[in-house]
């Protein structure tokens, strides 16, 4: 099983982040936080990196379901979505967005396949969107 859904855009970090803040409300997602792991490097241990930013992003209706089954799946929400730029190439920007099913399989509740089906569904689309989007589709 792969940890993430991820695809590569062509575009510049702050382009990037928009077209992925816009194709998550697309689907129904909020970002409840946002992590610049860069800024924090920086600030705190004057480490250098490329762009990277976490989004925390969380679908209500999804979340509500699976809290509903299992309380402590909470440590597993919201699902990251990672916007970083590429180390090797300043034109790339990887989006990457965590799969889904490691709730199911770090939980082994079976009762989560349902809901992390439909979240990898709705994750899978803002990437696929993101591809689209670049080729001017």
């Amino acid at each position: 099983m792969n940890l993430g859904l991820s695809t590569t855009l062509h575009t510049d970090f702050g382009d990037a982040v928009d077209r992925t803040r816009a194709a998550l409300s697309e689907q129904g997602f909020g970002v409840l936080t946002e992590i610049d792991v860069r800024a924090t490097l920086a600030a705190k241990l004057d480490a250098h990196m490329e762009d990277y930013l976490i989004l925390g992003a969380c679908n209500p209706p999804l979340a509500h379901e699976a809290v509903g089954i299992d309380r402590q799946i909470g440590l597993l929400l919201p699902c990251n979505v990672v916007v970083r730029r590429n180390p090797d190439s300043d034109s790339e920007v990887i989006v990457e967005a965590m799969n889904p099913q490691l709730m199911v399989q770090v939980s082994n509740e079976p009762a989560l396949q349902p809901i992390a089906t439909r979240a990898a569904a709705k994750l899978q689309a803002a990437i696929d969107s993101l591809n689209s989007a670049s080729r001017g589709v």
